[in-house]
């Protein structure tokens, strides 16, 4: 049974307290399937967030099975299954990937197994036919049913379900509710369900009818228009207008354990007519009752080989990034050329008597001129557009995902697993594109110096950048905040790197700690060119360089700064 005692929840307005529950008091046996209705903003779906524990009652208990759920810390993953009004499934998977995937993520169990829980969640749901279909092509209903697939493959005991009607035609909408009725008879499990929708009440065991953060009724639907005096369930909404929401309360538990029998009576007939017994009581949680989550390893996995999978399933995002790692290079190639023409001049005169075989001082300072620009310009470019990679790679990975991950992170999904699996992924697309950039630009342009060096630092930029959009990206609350703000981050790169112009000594004192591309570009002159055309870099480059040492040492902390932001932001519960 799921009980709730005097549920409150109190925000503050403005200055002032808001409840938006009220003394909110029901009882809910086993095998039992529940409506939520009332009027828009009348406390439905924050109620069923304050059962999931998705929002925390100022006061007020839950009891689930005897125990109360304020001292036991809520409901287990297992226990609870939640289908919010968001989609939860990736639109470039399969039906049938979603469900393997959700399933992978929430039971330990060996492959066998799974895939029998897999094709029995399936047909459970009436999707075994569309297993293959991607969810892209699914219509409204069967996205729904997906949904509730996807939460069934952990056979929670309670299942809650936020406005999964909304938006259907009249059959589809009657096809859920059935199908929520039939869960209802399984295994004594408690559906609830929110909707707007007075249609389809004869199917529901119970109607609980909120107005005002209040509960105004608690019964049967065949008795709701008769408690309320009216003849249909439509003219219901209208007679809540006409009374204060908690005058329904204060009238509403006046009558309760009258309505309460009655809707014992009827729920002891819904078993005998489906010839079942009626669940039986359970008190207390036990060990046996216990169960286990899947590992670290094999969520991390799971979630790793999902997004590889998404990355080639979607097209224009995969000819983005095929387009930018073949062309970005090739872009660099064709500025350096004029480069590399001075490049071998200077080094036609590094002979063992350069002063001998330079006639004038002028040309010999022109020269060197033309290196520098060219091979600071040239590293500069690498690193900027190694950062505009970066961006691309991670500004929406999290915030365009943040409503599902807040879903599977309820669901059992460890944050450790989630986030190692975006390291991971993102880490192959950082040494993918840093080593072409590298490789192609190193054989048009070889680099006089420490190639090795070169290509660390490179590497080093691409993934601050990375980690650090990414950790934005975890921050956000749309995909479109965190893609601005990346591009704002990248944009700042080249003109507060000191490459272009020299900064004033207090703007670069303040600046420079922030900017990964200075340090890129300083470490990979400074530690790793050839001494005669370091000198000829610091000919036309007015910023200091910084040693190699320190260069490496930030740029690693931009990483750890950039995951750490990213452990907090997906640490943290977000839901709208």
């Amino acid at each position: 049974m799921l009980e709730a005692r005097n549920i409150c929840l109190e925000v503050d307005n403005e200055g002032e307290s808001l409840f938006l529950l009220s003394d909110v008091n029901f009882c809910i046996p086993r095998g039992h399937f529940t409506a939520i209705v009332g009027p828009s903003g009348c406390g439905k779906t924050t109620l069923l967030k304050a059962i999931a524990g998705i929002k925390e009652s100022t006061s007020g208990s839950f009891f689930w099975e005897g125990r109360d759920l304020a001292e036991d810390s809520d409901f287990e993953p297992y226990e609870i299954g939640y289908v919010p009004q968001f989609s939860i499934a990736y639109e470039e998977l399969t039906v049938d990937e979603n469900v393997e995937s959700s399933a992978r993520l929430r039971v330990d169990a060996g492959d066998e197994e799974l895939d029998e829980i897999i094709d029995s969640v399936l047909e459970e749901t009436g999707l075994s036919e569309i297993a293959d279909r991607p969810v892209k092509l699914l219509s409204g209903g069967q996205k729904r049913r997906l949904a509730l697939a996807m939460e069934l493959v952990s056979s929670p005991r309670i299942l809650l379900c936020d406005e999964v009607t909304s938006g259907l035609d009249p059959r589809s909408e009657r096809e859920i509710v059935e199908l929520l009725h039939q869960l209802s008879l399984k295994d004594g499990r408690i559906v609830i369900s929110v909707t707007h929708s007075l249609a389809q009440m004869e199917l529901y065991d119970s109607v609980i009818v909120m107005v005002g953060g209040n509960l105004a009724y608690h019964g049967s639907p065949e008795l709701m228009v008769h408690y309320f005096g009216e003849t249909n369930f439509e003219e219901v909404y209208p007679k809540l207008a006409m009374r204060e929401p908690d005058a329904w309360r204060q009238s509403w538990l006046k009558h309760r354990l009258d309505y309460y029998q009655r809707l014992e009576k009827k729920h002891v007939q819904k078993f005998s007519a489906a010839g079942l017994q009626p669940p039986a009581a359970v008190s207390g949680k036990t060990d046996e009752d216990e169960v286990p989550q899947p590992s670290f390893m094999t969520q991390f996995c799971t979630l790793l080989k999902r997004r590889f999978t998404i990355l080639f399933r979607d097209r224009t995002q995969l000819m983005l990034q095929v387009a930018m790692i073949v062309i970005f290079p090739i872009l660099v190639a064709l500025f350096s050329s004029k480069g590399q023409e001075q490049l071998l001049q200077l080094t036609d005169t590094m002979g063992s008597d350069l002063a001998a075989e330079v006639q004038a001082q002028q040309a010999q300072a022109e020269v060197r001129a033309r290196v520098g620009s060219a091979v600071s310009g040239i590293i500069m470019f690498q690193v900027i557009l190694l950062g505009l990679m970066g961006s691309n790679n991670s500004s929406r990975e999290i915030a365009g995902e943040r409503l599902i991950m807040e879903k599977e992170k309820f669901a059992g999904t460890g944050v450790g697993a989630y986030l190692a699996s975006k390291l991971v992924f993102l880490s192959v697309l950082v040494l993918i594109q840093s080593l072409w950039m590298f490789a192609f630009v190193q054989y048009c342009w070889p680099l006089r110096g420490d190639v090795v060096n070169h290509f660390i630092f490179l590497l080093l930029a691409n993934a601050a950048m990375t980690t650090m959009c990414l950790g934005i990206s975890a921050n956000c609350k749309t995909p479109d905040q965190a893609s601005l703000l990346s591009i704002y981050l990248v944009g700042f790169q080249l003109p507060l790197s000191g490459a272009v112009l020299a900064l004033p000594e207090f703007v670069e004192r303040f600046t420079q700690p922030f900017i990964s591309a200075y340090w890129a570009w300083s470490g990979s002159v400074n530690g790793g060119l050839e001494s005669e055309v370091l000198k000829a870099v610091n000919t036309i480059v007015q910023t200091s360089f910084a040693d190699r040492i320190p260069c490496l040492l930030v740029l690693v902390l931009h990483v750890l700064v950039g995951i750490a932001l990213t452990y907090v932001g997906v640490r943290r519960t977000r839901w709208e």
